[in-house]
């Protein structure tokens, strides 16, 4: 799935669900290490565990985050 992120600085993310865990997850623009490292960490971790800690984190001043804007990209892909 690809998925247009709204107030952050990265512009896109991929990311595959496989028999409801999260694959390939990969940010376009962003922080880039930070970005690699949440990647990592959920990569094969469950959808709505994954969703469950990441969801609600800020980024600085702003209302979300990258990791916020993926718990609400996979939200959206199994139709939470």
């Amino acid at each position: 799935m690809e998925y247009s992120p709204k107030g952050v600085c990265s512009k896109k993310i991929n990311f595959d669900i496989v028999d409801n865990k999260v694959r390939n997850v990969s940010f376009v623009g962003g922080c880039n290490g930070n970005l690699q490292g949440i990647s990592r960490l959920i990569e094969g971790m469950d959808v709505d565990e994954a969703i469950s800690r990441i969801e609600g984190i800020h980024c600085g001043f702003k209302s979300t985050s990258c990791p916020d804007q993926l718990s609400r990209a996979l939200k959206e892909a199994v139709g939470k």
